[in-house]
């Protein structure tokens, strides 16, 4: 049995339309995740009071560029503690 010429067109016009959809959602959810995984290792270092947090910022960013490549490395750097200099104690 054949779809008379007039439906099938109707019937096309709403798939392509869902598929529009469903496209512009995806591509959302990808800018989405690479947004947050750009912003995350500067936003554990602030959340943590790491002392370079600006810094781990920028290089969460960076990545981008490298294709995430380096951002284990700078998740890394955001959860890495800095040890408190000590201070010089006279002996006695």
């Amino acid at each position: 049995m054949e779809i008379p010429a007039s439906r099938a067109g109707e019937q096309m016009r709403g798939l392509d339309l869902l598929a529009w959809i469903v496209l512009a959602i995806v591509l959302a959810v990808i800018v989405l995740v690479i947004w947050l995984m750009g912003s995350m290792p500067g936003h554990v270092a602030r959340r943590r009071g790491h002392p370079w947090a600006e810094a781990v910022g920028v290089a969460g960013w960076i990545t981008l560029i490298f294709g995430f490549v380096l951002w284990p490395i700078a998740m890394i750097w955001a959860y890495v503690d800095v040890p408190a200099k000590r201070t010089a104690e006279p002996r006695s």
